[in-house]
């Protein structure tokens, strides 16, 4: 990287950090591009020209937190510990990560937030469980005649109870509790 890429790089982080820590505390309604610019030290001219909208700094979010994420989630694909195992601590690395941005009350009221982040991140989901699910069929722990389409489905809906739930002091319980229930069903036992 020459130093003008350094440069706006440092500015890109800068505006992202800014808009995370302002979003969690206001939601996304309640801040404009002038705080972000303003907390951010950019200036709101440089905040269009690098995301576009304030919707894309929400996408940026959404990637700067998914990236963590999705390297944990990978390296969990690597391990050599149960498949039901893995999945459990992927669920609970990807609930962690929305928590982190969707738990304060702004941003748990603020649905345009969640909208948003939800779009973002569930594309990226979307290929990390992929492989999840791959890997589970080929292991004979998910029936290979479920489709794919199927489970992302109940994923989704899972995901909209959980963000339900973001407010509640048992969150990461209740989480955990959704979680073996989806994995081992009502009468299924580890």
């Amino acid at each position: 990287m020459n130093k003008f890429e350094i440069r706006t790089q440092k500015k890109k982080d800068a505006i992202v950090h800014a808009a995370l820590e302002l979003f969690k505390e206001k939601g996304f309604i309640q801040v404009s591009i002038k705080d972000i610019a303003a907390k951010s030290g950019v200036s709101s001219v440089s905040l269009y020209n690098y995301f576009g909208s304030k919707e894309g700094v929400v996408k940026e979010c959404a990637n700067f937190l998914m990236l963590e994420t999705v390297r944990m989630a990978k390296e969990l694909l690597t391990q050599h510990i149960d498949f039901k195992d893995k999945l459990l601590q992927a669920l609970e690395i990807c609930a962690d990560q929305d928590y982190q941005l969707l738990s304060s009350v702004g941003a748990v009221e603020d649905h345009v937030l969640q909208n948003l982040y939800s779009e973002s991140t569930n594309q990226i989901r979307v290929k990390i469980i992929r492989e999840f699910i791959e890997l589970g069929k080929r292991e004979g722990a998910i029936d290979p005649s479920v489709s794919l389409e199927t489970i992302l489905e109940l994923l989704n809906a899972i995901g909209k109870i959980q963000l339900s739930w973001a407010r509640s002091g048992k969150y990461k319980d209740k989480i955990a509790e959704l979680n073996r229930l989806l994995l081992f069903g009502l009468i299924g036992h580890r």
